[in-house]
């Protein structure tokens, strides 16, 4: 069963970083089609980040420029670099595949950006 495990949110000020990962702890993983979602209190939730399959990056107009999804194969691991972060970018984050049938969500990590 495939489970995933996101880590590395926290509470931050406006302006600042956080780096997120994500585990993948089934056995055929690749970072393509992967993606990173968000949600915030009361919203749906949205993807922000994804790998493409055919490798290419995509990111929500939202957060261009801020944040970048990374991964690492053999650690079966994705990540997402946030910089200059804001308020608005608070809320739950989760990783999952970018299209197509999800596995389980996992818990996701909490990222809290005070003004």
């Amino acid at each position: 069963q495939v489970l995933l495990v996101e880590s590395g949110g926290g509470l931050v000020q406006a302006g600042g970083s956080l780096r997120l990962s994500c585990y993948f702890s089934g056995t055929l993983f690749s970072i393509n089609n992967m993606g990173w979602y968000r949600q915030a209190p009361g919203k749906q939730r949205e993807l922000v980040a994804a790998i493409t399959s055919g490798g290419y990056t995509y990111y929500t107009d939202s957060v261009k420029g801020r944040f970048t999804i990374s991964g690492d194969n053999t650690k079966k691991t994705v990540y997402l670099q946030m910089n200059s972060l804001k308020p608005e970018d608070t809320a739950v984050y989760y990783c999952n595949r970018r299209m197509g049938s999800y596995y389980p969500w996992g818990q996701g990590t909490q990222v809290t950006v005070s003004s």
